[in-house]
């Protein structure tokens, strides 16, 4: 079995302490690789070699267009490999073969999308109100970058960060999930295949608590960016004041999904599924906050319950599988706590809320999807992110309440909004204080378009056109055509 190895200066090499993690498939708990395990003395490894290649190599100021071409040399890599990034990708999550196909499509979109936008942030000019003068606003690297990016779409949220720093001309140090690195080491091995100068891209593998924050205390990091937990985020922020470094965070939701009357009902609820149940729940804009007007609400839950029992549990590789397992041991027992919880406040419970019982799923981490009613705001099950495959219903009779219970949270990442009343879908829509509105859908998401959350769900954007400014500083450069003496001390 091949080890694992981390990226530094543009050599692979194992930790300095030796230790090893065994990497396992979330589905039966087989052991598919091993790779080595980091800590502090490795981030600071890494941090000088992406310090040394900002401040004395040529990446920042290697032409727009040949780092776009770097890139875009990537994306045809990642297209090439798809097959071995998928099964990758599925063997490490547990997620479906479909998903990963799909995830591997998006991140060589991404890769592309910024390579594309490589030398069109070519700055501006302002008109100086100065006689014989002139103003120019450029954007420049911001310099040595970290990324820490989730287990749930371990390469796709990588590649969100990854594709805009080196396009905009940084260094940067990646530290994927302990538990989910394979994608994100192969994908570091075909940023060397393109060409990506030593010391520019640095992998370190290791706990969040050591090789983590080390990129988030070091004075010679200049900007984190961060996808994960609430929690996890305020530490961040509190070491990122370190040296006062920019700091984008993507902290979760408690995404509501809103259906009113006179919406598409079948697809509706077809939609509703896919929202919270996709990827067994464990997505940040999972759609696990249902809130049904009255009027069809008790017709919406047998709707919903009915398909949702359909639902089929498995093997990522089986073709008929339909939502894969729980990531690990650990994150099904949070799951089964917060079912506990939602009984003890009073939520009906109407679907699952157990282990399955097929023996061919016992040595995964599986659970059932599982749909909770007569939910109300201040549960813990409807405010605090689950993670999995949970679903509140709550019912409404007015639009200004339904807005009012929508934006009854500390999250503000995502929200949809169903209905044929389009002038009402839209004003509902402007009114929800979150990142991303869907109306009439749920979940889509593409590089053009930037991502992020109102409120604690974060701030910065990744994404876009805004996503590629995230990784800039602004400079404002002027110049005198005509210099004279001011004349003032004369």
């Amino acid at each position: 079995m091949a080890i694992g190895r981390m990226y530094i200066d543009g050599q692979w090499v194992e930790s300095h302490t030796g230790k090893m993690r065994e990497i396992i498939n979330p589905f039966n708990q087989e052991v598919i690789a091993t790779v080595t395990e980091g800590d502090e003395k490795d981030s600071k490894l890494a941090i000088q070699a992406a310090r040394t290649a900002f401040d004395k190599g040529d990446w920042a100021t290697t032409p727009a267009s040949e780092r776009g071409k770097i890139v875009q040399a990537i994306a045809n890599l990642i297209r090439r490999d798809k097959e071995e990034l998928a099964k990758l990708e599925s063997l490490d999550t547990g997620k479906t073969i479909i998903e990963s196909y799909a995830d591997m499509d998006d991140i060589a979109n991404v890769f592309q999308y910024f390579a594309g936008l490589a030398d069109k942030n070519g700055g501006e000019v302002i008109q100086s109100p100065i006689p014989d003068s002139e103003s120019r606003v450029v954007r420049e690297p911001v310099g040595v970058c970290g990324q820490i990016s989730p287990w749930n779409y371990p390469l796709l949220q990588a590649s969100w960060k990854l594709a805009p720093a080196l396009v905009a001309g940084n260094t940067l140090i990646a530290k994927p999930s302990e538990i989910t690195p394979l994608t994100t080491i192969k994908v570091f091995e075909l940023m060397e295949e393109a060409g990506v100068p030593k010391g520019v891209v640095n992998l370190v593998l290791g706990p969040g608590h050591t090789v983590g924050a080390e990129l988030s205390n070091s004075l010679d990091v200049d900007l984190i960016s961060f996808t994960g937990g609430i929690e996890t985020g305020k530490k961040i922020m509190q070491a990122a004041s370190s040296n006062v470094k920019k700091i984008a965070l993507e902290l979760g939701g408690k995404n509501p999904n809103i259906i009113f009357a006179d919406a598409d009902f079948d697809t509706a609820v077809d939609q509703a599924l896919n929202a919270v149940f996709f990827h067994a729940g464990q997505v940040c804009s999972a759609g696990s906050r249902l809130l049904v007007e009255e009027s069809i609400h008790d017709r919406f839950v047998d709707a919903v319950v009915k398909q949702a029992k359909k639902i089929k549990l498995g093997n990522g590789f089986d073709e008929d599988t339909q939502s894969g397992p729980l990531i690990s041991a650990e994150h099904r027992e949070k799951i089964e706590g917060y079912v506990e919880i939602a009984k003890q406040e009073g939520a009906k419970l109407v679907l699952g809320g157990k282990r399955p019982e097929a023996p061919e799923l016992q040595d995964g981490f599986f659970y059932e999807p599982t749909i909770f009613t007569d939910c109300t705001s201040d549960m813990r099950i409807v405010q605090e992110e689950v993670f999995g495959p949970i679903l509140t219903i709550e019912k409404f009779s007015t639009t200004e309440e339904v807005i009012t219970k929508a934006n009854d949270t500390i999250y503000g990442l995502a929200g949809a909004v169903w209905s044929k009343d389009i002038e009402k879908a839209e004003m509902v829509a402007s009114r929800l204080r979150m990142g991303t509105v869907w109306i009439n859908d749920f979940h889509p998401y593409f590089a053009q378009a930037p991502w992020g959350g109102f409120k604690q769900s974060g701030f910065g954007r990744e994404l876009g056109h805004i996503g590629l400014e995230e990784y800039t500083e602004v400079k404002h450069i002027f110049r005198n055509k005509k210099p004279q003496p001011v004349g003032w001390f004369v």
